[in-house]
């Protein structure tokens, strides 16, 4: 989830500096902005993956600990647990969804091509 974070963060800082000429009334796109909106999208990809990962890590994890025999399951516990690692991967799409519509409105609206 930290690396998540982080991700979003990058996304953030990003699309901050793109928007900076924006304001400035600046209308000619440099290299730089181009560059950083196409890593907006890439970041948001990351994040999305990344975040499937961590949920594909987390399930792995319990269901080697209940194989073992380690851990006594029930399926409301095994419920709990699918919903607990549901929330990387939901706030991985989160952060994908973001990053997707910043790349958009940047692209469109800052003539970012």
């Amino acid at each position: 989830m930290s690396i998540l974070s982080l991700v979003l963060l990058a996304i953030i800082f990003g699309a901050v500096f793109i928007s900076i000429p924006f304001f400035r009334e600046r209308n000619d796109p440099s290299d730089k902005q181009i560059r950083i909106n196409n890593y907006i999208k890439s970041l948001s990809f990351f994040a999305l993956i990344f975040g499937i990962l961590g949920q594909l890590i987390g399930l792995f994890s319990a269901f080697s600990a209940v194989k073992i025999g380690s851990v006594e399951a029930s399926p409301a516990m095994m419920m709990k647990g699918f919903e607990v690692s549901m929330i990387s991967s939901i706030y991985g799409a989160l952060i994908f969804i973001l990053g997707i519509i910043l790349f958009r409105f940047f692209r469109r609206n800052m003539n970012l091509v």
